[in-house]
């Protein structure tokens, strides 16, 4: 598989992996393995103690991934600034993954709010990573603000839905051709993420569709293939669709070929 960037970085593998949600933390390792993912995010503010931290951050460490953490459950510019600082400092890394909530219904990302902290992100230094609806307006403004990384939702995050508006990510893919597009949450079966793939997004990000299945690293395993199997389908490039059928087998040259 060819590879693709991340603000410079190389990565081969196309499936990155969340760390929450998991029956257990050897299922989480096991899965993380299994997917064969280069990526993991983290989120700082859901650990419940500073112990029960350390013991988590041990076990992505021993991953020897490279650690995407976020701003998940921030509702404010000010939140969320705050949090990626924090990030960087804990897990001495400059990527942050930006999320704002907007909504609490959907957990729609606020896109005022969103444009604010990446370009305040972005002047202190951050690789910013926004995670934003499927808005090509909008994806059009963080790129404008300085972001080579853009990560639209397939639907609502958890929603497992799968990609409820392919023309509008067709759209940002063709609109933005030299930037880094990740399809980040709503994502349930790995048709999905492989639809994702051969719309031409360079990657995907999943975290509830793999923690939340009966067997997480049988899942892991079968996102992995989906995700390649959608990229070597749109370098493949698909046959045009026809509105009436035709022969794979042509008639002319056939043995019993009679002629009115």
């Amino acid at each position: 598989m060819d590879s693709f960037s991340v603000y410079g970085e190389q990565f081969s593998s196309r499936l990155l992996i969340g760390s929450a949600l998991y029956p257990s933390p050897s299922v989480m390792q096991d899965s993380i393995v299994a997917s064969q993912a280069e990526i993991v995010t983290v989120s700082l503010r859901r650990q419940q103690s500073v112990a029960a931290g350390d013991d988590f951050w041990q076990l992505i460490k021993n991953t020897g991934l490279k650690v995407l953490p976020n701003t998940a459950g921030c509702h404010s510019v000010k939140e969320a600034v705050t949090l990626a600082k924090m990030c960087r400092e804990v897990f001495t890394t400059d990527w942050i993954k930006l999320e704002l909530i907007g909504d609490e219904y959907n957990l729609q990302p606020d896109p005022i709010a969103l444009l604010e902290a990446t370009k305040t992100l972005l002047a202190d230094g951050f690789k910013v990573l926004p995670y934003c609806t499927d808005d090509l307006v909008l994806c059009q403004r963080l790129a404008d603000l300085g972001c080579e990384v853009l990560m639209p939702w397939g639907a609502p995050i958890g929603t497992g839905k799968g990609l409820l508006n392919p023309y509008n990510l067709k759209m940002i893919r063709e609109r933005l051709p030299n930037h880094t597009l990740i399809v980040d949450a709503g994502l349930g079966l790995p048709s999905h993420a492989c639809q994702a793939l051969e719309l031409g997004y360079d990657a995907v990000l999943l975290n509830s569709a793999i923690a939340g299945a009966g067997c997480p690293v049988t899942m892991s395993k079968a996102f992995k293939s989906a995700v390649e199997a959608g990229r070597y389908s749109y370098v493949a490039k698909a046959m045009p669709e026809k509105d009436v059928a035709s022969p794979s087998t042509p008639t002319l040259g056939m043995p019993f070929w009679h002629q009115e």
